[in-house]
């Protein structure tokens, strides 16, 4: 299961990332941040994910490839982001509340969070 929260801010669009990112979750996401403002800066928060298969992996590059930064505070998150050539966000440190851009300024209480769940 996936579950993906979004963090809008003024010039920051936020994924917040839990779960397995795999096949039509991946691809739900895919389809989330193209459909978003393409003038915002994309923060991808991979912290909570616990296993990214093949589609999710190339999900991911194409996050890349459209300017998204990412957030990695674990080890697994960290090795995907090495591993893919992730540029990370500044910073990027999220505790769930405060939502982080790349320029490490907090976003808490600003913007809407919405979330949701694919099985």
């Amino acid at each position: 299961m996936l579950r993906v929260e979004t963090q809008q801010s003024a010039d920051t669009l936020t994924f917040k990332l839990e779960g397995r990112l795999t096949g039509e979750g991946a691809e739900h996401v895919r389809t989330l941040v193209t459909r978003g403002d393409g003038e915002m800066l994309l923060v991808i928060d991979l912290t909570e994910v616990l296993y990214i298969d093949a589609v999710g992996e190339q999900v991911l590059s194409l996050l890349q490839r459209l300017g998204a930064r990412f957030v990695a505070e674990t080890a697994y998150s960290l090795d995907i982001c090495e591993r893919l050539h992730l540029p990370l966000a500044r910073n990027g440190k999220s505790n769930g509340h405060a939502w982080s851009g790349a320029d490490g300024k907090g976003e808490q209480g600003t913007g809407s969070l919405r979330g949701s769940e694919i099985n």
